[in-house]
C-alpha cells in the first residue's frame, strides 16, 4: 500500500529532493507539502485524516516543526510522525515527549528514514 506523506520543509531544495527520494525509494506518494508552522497547521484542520505519515523539520523560517508535532498528539492509531532534522541529537527527548514517534538526522540518519517509511508501508501502517 502506498502511504501517503504530509511533508513540512521550508529549504525548497530539500524538499525537492525529499519528495523525489521518498517517491523513488519508498512505497510514499507526498500527498501535501507545506512551509511554515501556519501552513502545515492549516492543512492538517482541514485534512485530519488525510495522512499516513506526517514528516517535520523543525526549525522553519516561519513558526516550529515541534509545534505541528504537538498539534498532531490527538490522531488515528494508524498515523506516524516522524521529525527529520539537522539537529537530532538534541531535540531526540524533546520530539519524542511531544509526540514524534521517531526522529532522523538528515545528514547521518537519512537511510534510516527511508528505511522506516518503507517499513511502515509494507506493515500496512495506513488506513483501518
Amino acid at each position: 500500500m502506498t502511504l501517503r506523506v504530509f511533508l513540512i520543509e521550508d529549504n525548497p531544495t530539500i524538499r525537492d529532493l525529499l519528495v523525489g527520494l521518498l517517491e523513488d525509494a519508498t512505497p510514499c506518494e507526498v500527498i501535501a507539502m507545506a512551509e511554515s508552522e501556519n501552513e502545515a497547521l492549516r492543512w492538517l484542520a482541514r485534512n485530519a485524516e488525510g495522512w499516513d505519515l506526517l514528516v517535520a523539520d523543525l526549525f522553519l523560517t516561519e513558526g516550529s516543526g515541534m509545534e505541528v508535532v504537538k498539534a498532531c498528539a490527538r490522531r488515528l492509531p494508524h498515523q506516524r510522525v516522524v521529525v527529520l532534522t539537522n539537529y537530532a541529537e538534541a531535540a531526540n527527548d524533546r520530539a519524542l515527549s511531544q509526540g514524534a514517534d521517531a526522529v532522523f538526522d538528515k545528514t547521518g540518519q537519512f537511510e534510516d528514514f527511508l528505511a522506516y517509511a518503507s517499513e511502515r508501508a509494507a506493515a500496512g501502517g495506513q488506513r483501518r
